[in-house]
């Protein structure tokens, strides 16, 4: 797509990747580059950086904006562990990460009020997620919570400790981002989402011989590995499903580099003190190692001064470092304005062969011609006995969800009254609604086979269920009981019982209709292979096949259609 004029949000834009994409892009013309970072300073600093460095441009061309995108908005500028730190607060992140996604959580989200106010077509993403996700650590949190146990723990600290636990868990946090994003861009109609993505290991393997001191590979590291490729995996769906083109960039290799210089060694944002330790000082090995000192040595006074090479968000690293990791058979390295010129080029429409979403689905296997072809004959077949056994396969509630079976057993019983689907329209949607009840007041065999199955049966006055021991929906979430409201009755009715009430006839009726003249509009002249639901596809009207009317409710009504095949 064409980036001029287009308003560009780089996030990570004070990063390594970040720094070197938002001062290449700026020959592209965009509108406007709303530029990042997790913290003011930074975001502050990256844009005067770049005010210098253009200089003709407007004030209000780079727009710095700061936080943490993982959280809500309240919390954005919050140290995650001050979040945990703080119970309330706490309680608020774990049920922003594992409840619904509702509005009101969406809507509190920092990145969908940042999506929502600047309102970008173009987003790149330069954090490393996979990064700000595994080395929360959930290793040393079980240490912790472990630990706890020897020493008799109040309840209080149980739940504060497992609440905590819980917050760190990777895959939760994962998903909730990748809807919370979807949703956003979606709501604004982004076009283009670019994520600059990591192996994790600086594209080395399991034999990688950096470690967090532990066992080689490290555990974190791979976490950090996996965390990556579940984005990596999720950014694939989305490519898949209606809404902002889908890419991925994603090195491996280490990158480098941003600046050569000869200062103050930090970590974390602080300078390194020296301990003033003398030989004096030294410890006797014997019984125990106390890894915590008992007393603190003194401060030198003076901080870490050396010659560095500054390579963002990975770190700071001495020449030894360096080269030690950049050596060939090591990570290696890749320069982020080589990194910058592929994301450009793959927005533009060009193809790198680097967008790792487009190489899964050049080596995913897709449907093929032949389970094409054999899908007639097994149907056919799964027909032929359906006629032999005096049985109707209808839906067994394994495959899920309960929606799918609770659609397909209305319409079974939609087809016991009405056989094909223009006397469907001919029947009035009282007549329908009632002989339907009627089927499940005589029929105690298809009554019981779907009340085992999990699908209740809401009777047409909606004020009586029909329900067996297992009933799907609504699902247990933690409460044995709910309020039954008319919004609650609407909701589960939807999503997994079968509806007998005479405005869920209608509903079908309105279905019906829809597919008849979707099929009618299509002349007969046209033999083309432009359509595939024409009338020959539903027989002329003239019987009903469920799996197929459900499918075109997927596909039109949920818009659930696959996008590449």
């Amino acid at each position: 797509m064409d980036i001029q004029n287009k308003t560009v949000l780089v996030l990570g834009a004070w990063g390594l990747v970040g720094t070197a994409l938002t001062r290449k892009i700026v020959a592209e013309k965009p509108r406007q580059i709303i530029v990042t970072s997790l913290k003011k300073e930074e975001a502050y600093e990256a844009v005067e950086k770049l005010q210098k460095e253009f200089p003709d441009l407007p004030d209000e061309y780079f727009i710095p904006w700061w936080g943490n995108i993982f959280v809500r908005n309240d919390f954005k500028d919050e140290d995650r562990f001050s979040i945990l730190a703080d119970p309330e607060k706490r309680k608020v992140l774990l049920s922003d990460t594992m409840d619904d996604l509702t509005p009101d959580v969406l809507h509190a989200s920092s990145i969908y009020q940042l999506l929502t106010r600047y309102k970008p077509e173009i987003i790149i993403d330069c954090i490393n997620s996979a990064t700000g996700i595994a080395y929360q650590d959930i290793y040393a949190t079980y240490r912790e919570l472990q630990k706890s146990f020897t020493e008799k723990p109040t309840a209080e600290f149980l739940q504060a400790e497992t609440e905590k636990l819980l917050c760190t868990l990777y895959v939760p946090q994962l998903i909730r981002h990748v809807q919370i994003l979807y949703n956003s861009m979606n709501e604004i109609d982004t076009k283009i989402y670019l994520k600059i993505g990591t192996s994790g290991t600086g594209g080395m393997g399991l034999n990688i011989p950096y470690t967090h001191s532990e066992e080689k590979p490290s555990r974190v590291l791979l976490s950090k590995s996996s965390v990556a490729g579940a984005h990596t995996l999720l950014l694939f769906l989305m490519g898949r499903t209606p809404g902002p083109i889908t890419k991925e960039i994603k090195p491996t290799a280490a990158i480098a580099w941003k600046k050569i210089a000869f200062g103050e060694i930090k970590k974390r944002g602080k300078a390194i003190e020296l301990d003033d330790v003398g030989l004096s000082d030294a410890i006797e090995l014997e019984n125990k190692l106390i890894l915590k000192p008992e007393k603190s040595f003194k401060k030198a006074g003076e901080t870490l001064k050396s010659v560095y090479i500054d390579t963002g968000e990975n770190g700071t690293f001495s020449r030894g470092e360096f080269e030690t990791i950049t050596s060939q058979g090591q990570m290696e390295y890749v320069t982020p304005e080589e990194i910058a010129s592929d994301v450009i080029y793959e927005i533009i429409g060009g193809n790198t062969g680097h967008d790792i979403i487009n190489a899964l689905d050049n080596a995913t296997l897709e449907p093929t011609y032949r389970a094409g072809f054999l899908q007639h004959s097994a149907v056919e077949k799964l027909k032929e006995l359906e006629d032999i056994h005096g049985k109707k396969s209808v839906a067994f509630e394994l495959l899920g969800p309960p929606r799918l079976s609770k659609l397909l057993y209305e319409l079974h019983l939609i087809k016991m009254v009405a056989k094909d689907m223009k006397s469907v329209l001919k029947s009035s949607p009282d007549s329908l609604s009632s002989e339907m009840m009627k089927i499940i007041e005589d029929n105690a065999e298809l009554r019981n086979e779907i009340i085992s199955i999990g699908i209740p049966v809401l009777f047409p006055d909606g004020k009586k269920l029909l329900r067996g021991n297992l009933m799907k929906i609504p699902p247990y979430r933690g409460e044995d009981e709910l309020s039954i409201t008319d919004e609650n009755i609407d909701l589960w009715a939807k999503d997994g019982w079968i509806d007998l009430r005479v405005k869920n006839i209608i509903k079908w009726q309105d279905r019906i209709n829809k597919i008849i003249s979707e099929a009618e509009s299509i002349s007969d002249d046209d033999t083309s292979s432009m359509h595939v639901r024409n009338k020959r596809y539903w027989k002329n009207f003239e019987s009903i096949d469920i799996g197929k009317v459900v499918g075109w409710i997927f596909i039109v009504e949920e818009e659930g259609m696959r996008m590449k095949s």
